[in-house]
């Protein structure tokens, strides 16, 4: 991983609500890192502008969950004009800083009560980087379900467990980058950073999981990730090609 002002992971909205203070300490923690990896959020944001459509027909409701510190948010605004985002996170930290970038924001999580948000009230959801910090993914994809209209499209982002380097690091003995062992520090692979990875996800489970959550999976994509070493960065982008082996999973699916 890279140093903290280019992270891709943002606070997520819930960390593990049966874990007493252990997560929850580490992820209102200011040093956690809550700025989002700038290809990542354009790709994403064009994959969203082109579901919903322009805004002459009606503003949309985009929920951003786990929008961290707004940064993926604001840089999207342009793609989104006209449609209404609103910033949601469980970290008041990060929600501090995101309320200089986006106009909305909400503190909310998706264990206990929920999201603040009434049945069938989006449009769209933006979960980026936050499944993979969560320990009840199957709960959090049953609330996304229960606020998104049918029809209604999540676009979900997270780390690629099978990226191309991450097969040749397993191959030689070397912990994937992307997982950790430990909250307080990195083991046995590359990198210095740790922002509390619970679950990795190769192309295949990403897909089977979304799907059998209740959502029909419309279009996976790749995008690269900004910690690849420079000069291994072409390499990077040309794996995007074939998400399977992408640094970083782009998933648009479309509540049933």
């Amino acid at each position: 991983m890279t140093a903290r002002a280019r992270s891709t992971d943002p606070a997520p909205v819930t960390a593990a609500a049966h874990h007493g203070g252990g997560l929850r300490d580490f992820y209102e923690d200011p040093a956690v890192p809550v700025a989002s990896g700038a290809a990542r959020t354009l790709r994403q944001a064009r994959m969203l502008a082109a579901a919903l459509g322009p805004a002459t027909g009606g503003a949309r409701t985009v929920l951003d969950i786990g929008c961290g510190d707004g940064t993926a948010a604001r840089a999207a605004a342009p793609l989104l004009a006209g449609h209404r985002v609103v910033g949601v996170d469980w970290s008041q930290d990060a929600l501090r800083r995101a309320r200089t970038r986006v106009p909305y924001t909400v503190r909310g999580e998706l264990t206990g009560g929920g999201l603040p948000f009434a049945r069938e009230s989006a449009d769209a959801v933006l979960f980026s980087e936050v499944v993979e910090h969560l320990v009840d993914p199957d709960g959090a994809l049953d609330e996304i379900r229960r606020v998104l209209r049918p029809g209604g499209h999540l676009m979900l982002s997270t780390p690629n467990l099978a990226a191309w380097y991450n097969r040749g690091l397993l191959l030689a003995g070397v912990q994937p980058v992307f997982s950790e062992v430990s909250l307080r520090a990195v083991h046995g692979r590359p990198g210095r950073e740790v922002v509390g990875h619970l679950r990795l996800y190769t192309a295949r489970a990403l897909r089977e999981f979304v799907a059998a959550s209740g959502f029909e999976v419309v279009r996976l994509a790749g995008a690269p990730f900004h910690g690849v070493p420079r000069p291994l960065r072409p390499l990077d982008r040309l794996a995007c090609a074939v998400p399977s082996l992408s640094s970083i999973l782009l998933l648009h699916a479309r509540r049933t």
